[in-house]
């Protein structure tokens, strides 16, 4: 069986010295190829020069994350639009509204979205979304740029079914399903019934959100099969058949990973 691991943050220093390690864990589990998400220009290094150690293997994302805009978001896009141009990125990601925590950059958060993805509509990539407690708002921004053929995938999808049919109305996109699939009244697992295998993509987040009975510890792409035998039980299909049908969707939004 072959996985891939849609959204991972291998390089965060939640990792240390033991991202290569990790790597091979991951290898080792089946999970053959790792999307790597960007968050802002402070975290980028890492991820450049962890990826450039596994070709093949890891694949890097270009975005700045909504956690981290701030008043010079201007600056912080410039640099991903310079990323974006090269032609080893395969998305654009991780982008999107979050205010969970507050809002105090709330109308920057939305310009900065509405500019990734128009970025994203010029170099033909698909978007990798990060959002909480702004649904509304993600609609609107996604209104404003119909006509623009955007694809991609809410990742961490923890909404309902009902957003999922929502957001599939506006082309092709796929729910990243992660370790909440797991967890104890997760509303997610009453949900996925109603939320088509083809529209789901599976994913890690880590080292954050580790799938039970792992939860509470780092999590890693390792963990990938965990999430899927849960998927695969929910579903009341077969594990081989959650890892092919995800691994094809996966491979079918992020084209460039096959080249």
């Amino acid at each position: 069986m072959e996985f891939i691991d849609t959204h991972t943050h291998l390089s965060d220093p939640a990792f240390s010295d033991e991202a290569d390690a990790a790597v091979l864990r991951a290898l080792q589990a089946g999970v053959h190829k790792m999307l790597l998400a960007d968050i802002d220009s402070s975290e980028r290094q890492a991820m450049h020069e962890l990826a450039g150690r596994h070709p093949g293997v890891l694949y890097k994302m270009a975005g700045l994350y909504p956690g981290s805009v701030r008043q010079d978001w201007r600056q912080e896009v410039d640099k991903v639009c310079e990323l974006a141009a090269s032609p080893d990125i395969v998305a654009i990601g991780e982008i999107g509204l979050d205010y969970h925590w507050s809002t105090e950059f709330k109308a920057e958060q939305q310009e900065a979205l509405k500019a990734q993805l128009e970025l994203a509509a010029k170099f033909d990539l698909p978007v990798n979304i990060h959002l909480r407690d702004a649904t509304d708002d993600f609609f609107k921004v996604l209104d404003s740029c119909r006509g623009l053929g955007l694809r991609g995938n809410l990742h961490a999808f923890s909404s309902s079914s009902e957003i999922a049919a929502r957001i599939r109305r506006y082309g092709e996109w796929y729910m990243g399903i992660g370790g909440v699939l797991t967890f104890k009244n997760a509303g997610i697992a009453r949900d996925i019934a109603d939320i088509p295998l083809e529209m789901i993509v599976l994913e890690t987040d880590s080292p954050y959100l580790a799938p039970t009975p792992l939860r509470g510890t780092r999590n890693e792409s390792a963990n990938i099969p965990l999430i899927a035998a849960k998927l695969a039980e929910l579903k009341g299909i077969s594990l081989e058949q959650a890892a092919q049908v995800t691994t094809c969707n996966a491979k079918r939004l992020f084209a460039r990973i096959n080249d």
